[in-house]
């Protein structure tokens, strides 16, 4: 008999032993888990980047500026000249002569061929990116038809 209570001692102590290394198992996957929960929230806590990489600034950056200075900084007007309100002409073309119808214009490109800050800025005003000076000037001289067209405007009113 004696044999027998040792043979199932054995056995309640081998399902115990098995439980609780499962059980320890599990845990490890839970704290491995959290770790990486806690990874991925630092991720999602990142800044957003104030200069959006097509040009010009995004939404983050216009806050920071905002916070900065004080200023109010509005995205670029990108509709059609056909959809603009006076406002956007006005906003559109002072913008398009500033920065296109400087009589020494900043470079385009850098040395690798790609465009710099400054060109890239007209892609953020729904223009395209201008490589050389003449694609320039045709910027600002469409610039220069918005501000007239505002002008037009408003006289009638």
């Amino acid at each position: 008999m004696a044999s027998k209570a040792k043979k199932s001692a054995k056995k309640s102590t081998a399902k115990k032993t098995a439980k609780k290394t499962t059980k320890k198992r599990v845990g490890r996957k839970r704290a491995a888990h959290k770790k990486t929960a806690k990874k991925s929230s630092r991720k999602k806590a990142r800044k957003a980047p104030e200069k959006d990489p097509r040009g010009g600034l995004t939404a983050a950056g216009r806050r920071a500026f905002a916070k900065k200075d004080g200023s109010h900084l509005k995205p670029g007007v990108m509709k059609k000249a056909s959809e603009m309100t006076p406002s956007d002409m006005r906003r559109k073309g002072s913008w398009a002569v500033r920065f296109y119808g400087r009589k020494k214009l900043p470079p385009l490109v850098d040395a690798n061929g790609k465009p710099t800050r400054h060109a890239l800025s007209a892609h953020a005003w729904g223009e395209p990116v201008p490589r050389t000076v003449a694609a320039a000037r045709k910027i600002a001289a469409e610039g220069e038809r918005l501000l007239e067209r505002y002008r037009r405007t408003k006289k009638r009113a």
